[in-house]
């Protein structure tokens, strides 16, 4: 992937949620990860929200931030785990129009060359839903790192080369 020095930057509205029954605002280190990511890369942040392990919360939250027309993204980091607590993809999937399946075979992938064998563990899911996109991401640090920096961070870069998915975002309502 190359960047294209003709095309500006295109700052996107991302919504960032932490899912986990134990973290406060202080001690929540993937999300902060994220959101020092998404600020020096020059997008905006159009929300924040700390929701313990409940679908249905975490349905709504991210019901909010799809109707509003300033979040372009939705990060949310923790509950995609294999415990009977985990439930954020659970809570995304039917909100999806579109599953975005590379995202995850992508990560997983990379994972392994970080963690090993233990990626298979992850159900980091990513999708489109009300022309909004959303990444569903593991609670650590470290994979929100690898998520952001290897993946997410490109794509949402419209200087990016190929293609990116800025430049799609005009185009997810058609009907």
């Amino acid at each position: 992937m190359s960047e294209g020095a003709a095309r500006p930057f295109v700052p996107v509205g991302i919504a960032v949620l932490t899912v986990s029954d134990s973290r406060g605002l202080e001690l929540d280190g993937s999300g902060r990860v994220l959101i020092e990511r998404l600020s020096a890369a020059g997008h905006r942040l159009a929300g924040r929200a700390i929701l313990p392990d409940d679908v249905y919360r975490i349905r709504a939250q991210v019901s909010a931030w799809i109707a509003d027309p300033a979040v372009h993204v939705v990060l949310s980091t923790g509950g995609t785990g294999l415990t009977g607590r985990d439930g954020t993809p659970e809570a995304v999937a039917p909100l999806l129009d579109k599953t975005i399946d590379g995202f995850g075979e992508v990560f997983r992938a990379l994972s392994f060359e970080e963690i090993g064998a233990s990626t298979i563990q992850s159900r980091a899911v990513a999708g489109v839903a009300n022309g909004t996109y959303i990444f569903c991401l593991p609670g650590s640090s470290g994979a929100c790192r690898t998520a952001w920096d290897k993946l997410i961070a490109p794509q949402l870069d419209y200087r990016t080369r190929p293609c990116n998915l800025v430049e799609l975002m005009p185009r997810l309502l058609e009907r």
